[in-house]
């Protein structure tokens, strides 16, 4: 089996699956100006596998390589394991050779597990609903509890708009001011507004108002063959309790029935989190993601999550920060948090 870098990716790799992990390190090299590597995996037949790597430099956060940066997954696609074993070999020498301090490569785990000298750290997983044919249809797979909350959803005058970059404005509103309070930072408006621009009729923004008109929460969905994804979806903290959350995802639900879609992926949650016990009330299926570490020699497993004590206390300081501060630095955060 033959691995080779490419400049950018021929008919044969778009059909294996290249295209979408391509058109997305692209949006991403375009925003933030990091390097992609593009390495496809071929032997006498043609094309066997195709895995697509960005290199990031921060100053925080380090020298590494990783797909799928800011998504759950993609960017990884192999017809055999011969192929995925060559091609995270050969991420694992470039990883060197760039002199980074590793290599994170993220897929939908299955039954798979690394070849040898990768560590696998799965604390994530993503949620996939399945679309019948009708609303009510799902509505009748939810907990007594959960349908209950749906309905009241509808009694308080929720609405939500659709639509691409005439929605910008008011979806980095509901973003930006959404996590803050979660204590994270986020993009700046330039980073959805080029993800607009690049993905097209494939990208839905979505906002949400209450009964006053007042913006209350906003998403990023995007939609792939048959399904739509959450990349980006959050409500502000004193809209929760009035069920904004579950107004805005039955919404979702109730558009991509109508557009024919067969799921709807709420997007990667730490396991044991507060937004993968929200998520499991849709009964979903829960897939565990594979996240693929290869460290270069003496480094360790790295851990950006709120799982690390230390991140706990940076969640908690950002909280507290004013609006201007968080808006004009959290973009330069964000972008070393692949």
């Amino acid at each position: 089996m033959n691995v080779r870098e490419i400049d950018a990716p021929h008919a044969s790799d778009l059909e294996l699956g290249f295209a979408g992990g391509d058109a997305w390190a692209e949006f991403v090299r375009a925003v933030y100006g990091y390097k992609v590597h593009r390495l496809v995996a071929s032997d006498a037949d043609g094309t066997r596998g195709a895995l697509t790597l960005l290199e990031f430099k921060h100053p925080l956060f380090g020298h590494y390589l990783a797909t799928a940066p800011y998504g759950s997954y993609g960017g990884f696609a192999f017809e055999s394991a011969l192929a995925r074993d060559a091609l995270l070999e050969a991420a694992s020498r470039l990883t060197v050779r760039l002199g980074a301090e590793y290599v994170n490569v993220r897929a939908l785990a299955g039954e798979a597990s690394p070849p040898e000298g990768w560590v696998d750290d799965p604390i994530y997983c993503t949620y996939i609903v399945d679309l019948p044919a009708s609303a009510e249809e799902i509505l009748k797979t939810f907990s007594p509890n959960h349908r209950n909350h749906v309905r009241k959803s509808w009694k308080k005058n929720f609405s939500v708009r659709f639509g691409r970059l005439d929605l910008l404005d008011d979806v980095y509103k509901g973003l930006s001011r959404s996590m803050h309070e979660l204590g994270s930072p986020y993009h700046s408006k330039a980073y959805l507004r080029t993800m607009a621009e690049r993905l097209g009729e494939n990208l839905e923004f979505a906002v949400l108002r209450d009964a006053q008109k007042k913006i209350c929460g906003s998403g990023v969905f995007i939609t792939q063959g048959e399904t739509v994804s959450n990349l980006h979806a959050n409500i502000f903290k004193d809209a929760r309790s009035e069920y904004a959350g579950e107004f805005l995802y039955w919404s979702v639900i109730e558009r991509g029935i109508e557009k024919k879609l067969k799921a709807f992926d709420l997007g990667r949650s730490l396991i044991g989190s507060g937004n993968e016990t929200f998520k499991m009330k849709w009964s979903p299926r829960k897939l565990p993601l594979a996240y693929w570490y290869w460290l270069a020699p003496n480094h360790s497993l790295p851990s950006v999550n709120q799982h690390n004590p230390k991140f706990r206390l940076a969640v908690a300081v950002w909280k507290k920060l004013p609006a201007f501060i968080v808006n004009t630095f959290g973009h330069y955060l964000i972008r070393g948090l692949a």
